[in-house]
């Protein structure tokens, strides 16, 4: 349909209901490619959203939400209408709908369970031991808490597929339908020597447990929002205005392009723009990621929403509105929350193949009993095609997966690794290319004295301490360091006069008499400062990715101290961790090249983006996915948002802000890194449990099947009762839960 489109195309987001599973998306994507006038359609399963790109022209909302209640499925509403409350809204109702059924259901199957097997529980009131109390006990479960696996299923039969709830809806009925049978016309079997037992709690066993692993989904589900929310909350409310000769605070949606701005200190700038008069050190931790606040000066770029620290300055507004850099990050975060594709899972594609054979083994072994079977043919012909339906029924399936799933997501959260879902899970053992942010996430995110160098006659210690003494009248970061690092050492902090501030360049003051200059390599020049070797010393500190103040007194160097952000205890470690798993190691980061590269090389990372703004951050991430590959993003900050969200897997440091951790699929509650390696292999060992649990899920059906059909009738006279054949799923059911169990020893190994 791309021919249709032309420069008129428009982009709509929708959100749906209803959809299950792998086969869903792919019915609703197919459904929506096909209208004409669409050029492409991606839903998310995880988000329950789809972006649609069409043109106007052909093709509207009212086709969309048509095309998708056609197929069974609502449409919550669009984009623009209001969509975040009326979504959070509709989400709360299906968890408190999921929650009321799964403890009615539980209640009920209890009682169900225990009454199935009164020589097990021989305490339990006989008269609730009955067929027919377990009859009246079982209905509601099995038509109102699991009415939902009808819907689905019918949705699915219109449509000639299957899915889960086929498999629930079909085993569930088999099981429900042969007790009703046996329960109500147990005279006609006993008068043929038959005394029957009825499979009550298997259906309402099944039933219950597929409701907790719907229920904990959507509850999972309902954290997809947030980070969104979250970014709204930090655009400014207000800005103060110069119109003519006043200066008002209007709301931040009324400023427009050229207005002047004035922002005081400790202020959040309000929007993007461009400094007009003044002198400040601005912090755009929040968007660059790098602690030490960025000094600007007339002719330099500010951001909406980072932190005015310092001094007062006026700016001009260039982007307002949705073209400031906050509102980028957020249409960012959104469309790769949107785009990502949906795990396809291998139970819903084996499923879709599975299900219709059992049903058509169950159609053709009851038609060969009624025509070629011994007296009473009909009876033969119902128990084995009940058999059939029985043993393939899908507890063990259904089980299979969010079994190992729920233990290794809780397995991991023990070891300080949050998994958001078992998608995320699934996805974390195909990546192959792993993507580091650097302050915060490698490096402690915040300056610190790293060297100091003593030159001519005072030691290490008095060039800290008069370092110190200068920069405690200083409100910047790296003078914080400093005078941090003189406390530590306990070093009396001397009186200053006549200090001064240059922009800049550094700063400048008097102590006993002697006039000391503390700053760059140009301070020093423009006072014409004798270096004596030093500027040397101040490269090879910068080559190494730090920061260098030479210190001055009375016209010539007397030493220089170096800060810089300094990595992690164990970042070495877990790159090389990272290596022996086979994976490449990138770092990302606003800095720029030299310092990038300086860190990089200290850990052994295989590649370094460097001067990466935060809006460009995604693109990068997209680059190394448009080559093939598998990526997941570690990251700390705001600014990592939507490259964590644009990642096969978003990893987020917990040490870091909320919205990387809303924006990830994995959340580390530590900042040590070597979780990172943790989250890897529990992937890789739950994908293999799964892959277990699958194969004994199907090895009954696969040896109970033929059996279960008749097939050794002919020669040795066995028939498999329908009561082998549930002992035969429950022990499928056992065998599956059992391993997935054996994810609780796990233990990551560094």
């Amino acid at each position: 349909m791309s021919n249709l489109i032309d420069q008129t195309e428009k982009t709509v987001s929708l959100r749906i209901q209803g959809m299950t599973c792998a086969s869903c998306v792919s019915k609703v994507e197919k459904t929506l490619r096909n209208l004409v006038g669409v050029a492409e359609a991606n839903v998310n399963l995880a988000t329950e959203r789809a972006a649609i790109l069409y043109q106007p022209d052909l093709v509207g909302r009212s086709e969309f939400r048509k095309a998708i209640e056609d197929l069974g499925y609502e449409v919550r509403g669009f984009e623009e209408e209001g969509l975040a409350d009326h979504e959070k809204e509709a989400r709360m109702r299906e968890v408190r709908s999921l929650k009321w059924k799964f403890i009615f259901g539980a209640g009920l199957t209890v009682a169900i369970f225990i009454g199935s097997f009164p020589e097990w529980f021989p305490w339990w009131p006989k008269p609730l031991t009955k067929h027919l109390i377990l009859f009246f006990l079982t209905t509601p479960v099995q038509f109102w808490a699991g009415w939902q696996f009808y819907r689905g299923f019918w949705s699915a039969l219109k449509h000639r597929t299957s899915d889960m709830n086929t498999l629930i809806a079909v085993g569930t009925s088999a099981a429900f339908g042969y007790s009703t049978v046996v329960t109500f016309f147990s005279g006609t079997f006993k008068s043929y020597g038959l005394d029957l037992g009825v499979y009550y709690d298997t259906a309402a066993v099944i039933i219950t447990l597929i409701l907790l692993g719907k229920l904990l989904e959507a509850m999972a589900k309902g954290q997809t929002s947030e980070a969104i929310k979250r970014l709204m909350g930090l655009r400014p409310k207000t800005a103060r205005v110069i119109r003519g000769d006043e200066e008002m605070d209007i709301p931040v949606e009324e400023v427009r392009k050229d207005d002047l701005i004035v922002v005081r200190p400790g202020e959040k700038i309000p929007v993007d723009g461009i400094v007009r008069e003044g002198y400040s050190a601005v912090d755009e931790s929040m968007f660059t990621g790098e602690s030490i606040p960025v000094e600007k000066k007339a002719g330099d770029e500010v951001i909406g929403g980072t932190i005015n620290k310092t001094g007062s300055f006026k700016f001009e507004a260039t982007k307002v509105g949705k073209e400031t850099a906050l509102a980028q990050i957020i249409k960012l975060v959104e469309e790769a929350q949107g785009s990502k594709a949906p795990i396809q899972r291998l139970a819903d594609r084996v499923a879709s193949i599975f299900v219709p054979a059992v049903i058509l083994i169950s159609v053709v072994t009851f038609a060969v009993w009624l025509i070629f079977g011994p007296q009473p043919a009909f009876t033969f012909a119902l128990l084995n095609f009940v058999a059939v339906l029985i043993i393939a029924c899908p507890c063990a399936l259904g089980l299979a997966t969010p079994t190992a799933i729920m233990v290794g997501t809780g397995r991991g959260a023990e070891n300080g690794i949050l998994i958001k879902s078992g998608e995320s899970l699934e996805t974390v053992h195909r990546v192959r290319t792993i993507i580091f942010d650097k302050t915060g996430t490698l490096t402690q995110g915040k300056p610190v004295v790293t060297d100091v160098v003593a030159r001519d006659g005072p030691n290490e210690e008095e060039v800290l301490l008069w370092a110190a003494s200068l920069e405690k009248e200083s409100e910047h970061p790296l003078g914080e360091a400093i005078v941090s690092a003189a406390k530590e050492k306990s070093l009396p902090l001397q009186t200053v006069e006549a200090f001064e501030a240059i922009p800049g360049h550094g700063v400048k003051g008097t102590i006993d008499g002697q006039i000391l200059l503390l700053g760059n390599l140009k301070l020093m020049e423009e006072n014409n400062v004798e270096l004596d070797g030093l500027r040397d010393e101040a490269e090879n500190l910068a080559s190494e990715g730090k920061t260098s103040m030479i210190l001055a007194r009375s016209g010539r160097a007397m030493g220089i101290v170096a800060v810089a952000d300094t990595l992690k205890p164990h970042s070495r470690e877990a790159v090389e961790a990272l290596h022996r798993m086979g994976l490449e190691v990138i770092m990302i980061t606003g800095d720029n090249e030299r310092t990038a590269k300086a860190v990089a090389s200290q850990i052994g990372i295989d590649g370094v983006l460097a001067e990466v703004l935060p809006w460009e951050k995604s693109q990068q991430v997209k680059k190394l996915q448009a080559e093939g590959k598998v990526v997941a993003m570690v990251g700390d900050g705001i600014n990592d948002a939507p490259a964590l969200a644009q990642a096969d897997v978003g990893i987020a440091i917990g040490t870091g802000t909320d919205i990387a951790m809303e924006s990830s699929d994995i959340t580390l509650i530590t900042g040590d890194l070597r979780a990172v390696i943790g989250a890897m292999q529990l992937s890789r060992r739950t994908i293999r449990t799964i892959k277990q649990n699958l194969f004994w899920a199907f090895i009954y059906n696969i040896m109970g099947i033929p059996i279960a059909a008749g097939i050794l009738y002919p020669f040795w006279g066995i028939l498999l009762n329908p009561m082998i054949a549930a002992a035969a799923m429950a022990l499928s059911s056992v065998s599956v839960v059992t391993n997935s169990l054996r994810l609780k020893r796990f233990r990551p190994k560094i």
